[in-house]
């Protein structure tokens, strides 16, 4: 083992037994221990005080579109990995749509993955893909090194990357159990779609009542009956709808393999303050009301809900019309998940520890990243140094971002991303990114 190089103290280390006072060792790209608070550093070793600082594992972001190639202009890899590193994400998996091509073949990830070597600033992962006809890639691409496979149930907004219905799910699922793999799901039932009212314009509510609760409720039906069918292991994307909760929790006490993720934006905005016409907060599905964000907070208490991950998915301005229903629909956090969900996180009593569960330790259970997820020996040496008492006010114009349009402008939040570190390296310091350092990483790193 390399000789330890460094030691990060804190009087606030988030480590799996709790948040203490405590030093890190870190010996190359690993962590070599962790350390009563006032050790001595082992000789030639550089000691490093945060203070009051808090120490949390570098944030695991399952859920990033970052569009690159083909839609580059949408996001791409220099700017969402700096993004991603400002913000405390030490690793990111990327989506296998809104890129051209998509990652639904293994030479398409061989393209992104070419893409993505030197603009990565963070740890970088994919996801493939499952669109009609293409059944024989999957074991290909696990074999290649794919984190899991991504389906929609109801249209996925781009024509490249079509949705699957039921009996073609369930024909996915049982190639993807042959090879022990995982199915992520962006749960939309079409029929129930196609039955809510539709109208154009720029009112929130309009659009709110095309994406009613059963719409996501009555997907989220169809796949725990069909993984429990076929004993299958699935998860459920940025679940919005507190109606599926009972349901799901059902689900699992009864056994079924689902886990379930939500988002900052089902966290921390509600659909009550969503004015007519501002786009930015469109995603699909949709932000909704007060009353179901404190349900979805209970869920995350309860374990119903593993953990918080941003869905970045960001377009171009033009894209943002002020008609709901014709603009883009998804929302841009990827730099600002960490501080969104600590300030309601503190604000509703949850303590730092939660928030890097959350967002950390339980992304990269899901995903099999058994190197990342927390701050214990063995463990890469990923890092986000956060000052939780600090506000800061959102400016557009400060996010790595590729386009600066964001829910959250104007929002003072709590926690302050002091400083990022990648397996021992510090890639990020008071908002500034260095150069990329970042590795592509394959299931079971």
């Amino acid at each position: 083992m390399p000789e330890v190089s460094l030691v990060l103290r804190s009087t606030r280390v988030v480590t799996p037994e709790g948040t203490r006072p405590a030093a890190v060792a870190v010996a190359g790209e690993r962590i070599a221990a962790v350390l009563p608070y006032d050790a001595d550093p082992p000789p030639g070793a550089r000691l490093l005080d945060v203070g009051d600082h808090v120490v949390l594992p570098g944030l695991v972001d399952t859920h990033v579109h970052v569009n690159d190639p083909g839609r580059s202009a949408w996001e791409g890899f220099t700017t969402a990995t700096r993004a991603a590193a400002a913000g405390g994400v030490t690793t990111l998996l990327d989506m296998p749509l809104n890129s051209l091509p998509p990652t639904t073949t293994v030479p398409n990830l061989r393209i992104k993955q070419e893409v993505a070597r030197p603009k990565a600033h963070v740890d970088v992962g994919f996801w493939g893909g499952v669109v009609p006809g293409n059944a024989g890639d999957l074991r290909p691409l696990h074999d290649a090194g794919v984190f899991g496979f991504k389906c929609f149930l109801s249209p996925s907004g781009v024509p490249e990357f079509p949705e699957l219905d039921r009996e073609r799910l369930a024909a996915a699922l049982k190639e993807i159990i042959g090879f022990g793999g995982l199915l992520i799901v962006h749960a939309e039932d079409p029929h129930a779609l196609e039955s809510a009212p539709h109208r154009v314009g720029p009112a929130y509510a309009d659009f709110l009542a095309s994406r009613p609760r059963e719409v996501e409720n009555a997907a989220v039906r169809t796949l725990i009956d069909t993984a429990r069918e076929l004993d299958a292991r699935v998860h459920v994307l940025h679940l919005s709808s507190s109606g599926a909760l009972p349901l799901l929790a059902a689900a699992k006490a009864a056994g079924v393999r689902i886990t379930v993720e939500t988002c900052p934006h089902f966290l921390t905005l509600t659909a009550e303050e969503v004015p007519d016409g501002a786009t930015e907060f469109k995603c699909c599905p949709p932000i909704r009301e007060a009353a179901n964000q404190d349900a979805l907070w209970r869920a995350l208490a309860d374990g119903t809900i593993d953990c918080v991950v941003s869905d970045h998915s960001p377009c171009t301005a033009d894209l943002k019309t002020p008609d709901f229903a014709t603009a883009w629909g998804g929302i841009s956090s990827l730099q600002l998940g960490l501080p969104a969900v600590w300030t309601a996180a503190r604000r509703r009593g949850h303590p730092i520890e939660d928030v890097a569960r959350w967002m950390s330790t339980a992304p990269a259970a899901l995903a099999g990243l058994t190197a990342k997820g927390a701050v214990a020996a063995g463990r890469d040496a990923d890092f986000a140094v956060l000052a939780p008492d600090e506000t800061f006010t959102v400016d557009p114009a400060h996010l790595h971002h590729r386009n600066r349009v964001t829910a959250y402008a104007g929002r003072t939040l709590y926690g302050v991303v002091k400083a990022t570190w990648l397996r021992g390296r510090r890639i990020a310091e008071a908002g500034t990114v260095g150069q990329p350092t970042g590795q592509l990483l394959e299931r079971n790193h």
